[in-house]
Order: structure tokens, then C-alpha cells, then sequence
């Protein structure tokens, strides 16, 4: 017996929905993909488990018997995917209680990353741009101060 293809399509759009909304910034939108992922990977592993039977049940021999596997997967995906979520709770209310939101803030060491990134780019441009016996190196502070309309202000560390 193939699945439905409604289950099937259910299953891709559970995907889709969850993986778009675990790339948010948002820890509710991240908890509600996770929710999504769980009940498609849920959903998969049912469909994969063929057609449903008799109870699994020694002795018995009326036809085909279903087979308990994945049942108990589903089962532990259902514990994970209960864990996870109060994790993602946990974390979204603290997130809430220190900064008034729930978003992800950006890590600090993947700005300094990013500003040398940029360093290393506006130099080899100004070496493209200039003589190489004459390229003038830019401190890292002057750098800084140049781009720094175009990024945020960095957190202060401090709770509110």
C-alpha cells in the first residue's frame, strides 16, 4: 500500500512551514517551527510504517499485524519534542523578562568577525585602488567610526 497523498503533501508542507520559521529571529517563531517539524517527522515516520493492522499481539493469527516500531518512535519523538519546547519556553520568557522582547540578538564575536571581514575587504579594495607602494592603512578605529552608521549599537552587557 503507497501513503495518501494528502499525507504526503501534508508532511512537505509541515517541513517547509517549520524550517522557514526555525530561521527566524523570533524564539516564538523558532518554537513554532520546532512544533511543526516535530508533527511533520511525526506524520513521516506514521506513513512509513505501512498499513495499519491488527494489534501486535503473540498467538493471534487473523491476517496482518501492525508493526509497533514506529509507534514507540513516534512516541520518543513526541518526549524530545516535549522537552525541546519547554527549553524554547524557558528561554523565550527569560529573553522576555531581560530585554522586553524575545529576539535572538546578534553574537558579538560574529560582529567582530564581520567588521574585519569588512577591514580585509575595504583594504584590498583601496590596494586595488591605489599604487601598493602608496596604500594607506586604515586604523581599526577610524574603520570603525566610518561604518559604524551602518551597524547597530552594540549592547552594553547591562540589564534593564
Amino acid at each position: 500500500m503507497s501513503p495518501n497523498i494528502v499525507l504526503v503533501a501534508l508532511v512537505g508542507v509541515l517541513f517547509a512551514t517549520g524550517s522557514y520559521l526555525l530561521l527566524a529571529r523570533s524564539l516564538t517563531r523558532v518554537l513554532i517551527g520546532i512544533l511543526l517539524l516535530g508533527n511533520g517527522a511525526n506524520l513521516l515516520i506514521l506513513a512509513a510504517g505501512g498499513p495499519p493492522g491488527a494489534a501486535p499481539i503473540l498467538g493471534r493469527d487473523e491476517g496482518p499485524i501492525s508493526d509497533p516500531l514506529p509507534q514507540v518512535m513516534v512516541l520518543t519523538a513526541i518526549v524530545i519534542t516535549f522537552g525541546l519546547t519547554a527549553f524554547l519556553l524557558a528561554l523565550a520568557h527569560r529573553s522576555w523578562q531581560l530585554f522586553g522582547h524575545d529576539e535572538v540578538q546578534d553574537d558579538v564575536e560574529d560582529r567582530r568577525i564581520r567588521i574585519r571581514a569588512e577591514r580585509e575587504r575595504a583594504e584590498v579594495h583601496l590596494e586595488e585602488l591605489t599604487d601598493p607602494g602608496s596604500a594607506e592603512v586604515v586604523s581599526d578605529t577610524e574603520f570603525e567610526a566610518t561604518f559604524a552608521g551602518d551597524r547597530q549599537r552594540e549592547p552594553t552587557g547591562e540589564q534593564p
